[in-house]
């Protein structure tokens, strides 16, 4: 059993899954950030591979991606945080990446390297199913797991063929548009929860936009497997650069708050 589907084995509440930007805002503060999503009780930590062109991503991600980068952010960076994490917590792993990436230093390769640092799951975001076959037969050879995408967008058909390529947990995009924490989650994404689930037994996790308590809470009461939370994460790392303390107590405190609403309770 890979560390992923541990995570969602027998869970009682979604699981939390915390996203950071690797190498944001530097390489020593983004491992402290890592440690500390994980201590505070993040139960699957997701690493975004700072891109150029994100498309998928809003202004809050997209500042941290350049912040990454102008830091000398690479791949090769991204794997020496993955290493770092993995030296101290069994936490499971996610890059969320863009095909340029994983092209640039060549498919096996790339997934080679990942499954090495300690890499569990890899999410192309710019990556339909229909072109994924060089990448799903190089995640089954280094054992990774492919998150795939699903929208609100996605036809039955198209989800039946997503669902059978996917591997540790389907990522439910909740609204339509890039990333970015909103003022609540729509009713339409709660419907994408009982239309995936009524056709894959993979676990489902909802994304983009969720930034409170209430929200995950929603999310809960309304069988997502798993919540992701990502630009409130970085909107606090961007507020705090400067001041890692501060940084490390507004992202443990914020954590927290929304392990508790997801049901579950901080780690000793």
């Amino acid at each position: 059993m890979g560390r992923i589907t541990g995570v969602f084995n027998n869970r009682t509440s979604p699981a939390l899954i915390g996203f950071t930007v690797a190498g944001d805002p530097d390489l020593p503060t983004s491992i402290r950030i890592a440690r500390t999503l994980i201590h505070a009780g993040t139960d699957i930590l997701e690493l975004g591979v700072p891109f150029s062109d994100p498309v998928a991503d809003g202004p809050t991600i997209q500042r941290a991606g350049d912040r990454a980068l102008a830091a000398g952010t690479t791949p090769d960076t991204v794997f020496a945080i993955v290493r770092d994490v993995r030296g101290h917590s069994d936490v499971p792993i996610v890059l969320l990446t863009y095909f340029n990436t994983v092209f640039r230093r060549g498919i096996e390769q790339f997934y080679r390297d990942a499954r090495a640092a300690g890499v569990d799951g890899i999410l192309i975001a710019d990556m339909p199913v229909e072109e994924s076959g060089e990448v799903l037969e190089a995640a089954e050879r280094n054992a990774i797991d492919q998150i795939l995408l699903v929208t609100q967008t996605t036809s039955d058909e198209r989800l039946r063929t997503i669902a059978a390529n996917a591997g540790g947990f389907l990522y439910l995009v909740s609204v339509l548009g890039v990333t970015g924490a909103r003022t609540g989650v729509p009713q339409a994404a709660f419907d994408l929860v009982q239309r995936v689930k009524a056709v894959t037994g993979l676990p489902v996790a909802l994304g983009f936009g969720i930034s409170t308590p209430d929200q995950v809470e929603s999310c809960a009461a309304h069988g997502a497997d798993g919540v992701i939370v990502g630009s409130a994460i970085v909107d606090i790392i961007g507020r705090t650069i400067g001041n890692p303390d501060a940084m490390e107590h507004e992202l443990a405190d914020f954590i927290a708050r929304m392990k508790q609403a997801a049901g579950g309770s901080r780690p000793l």
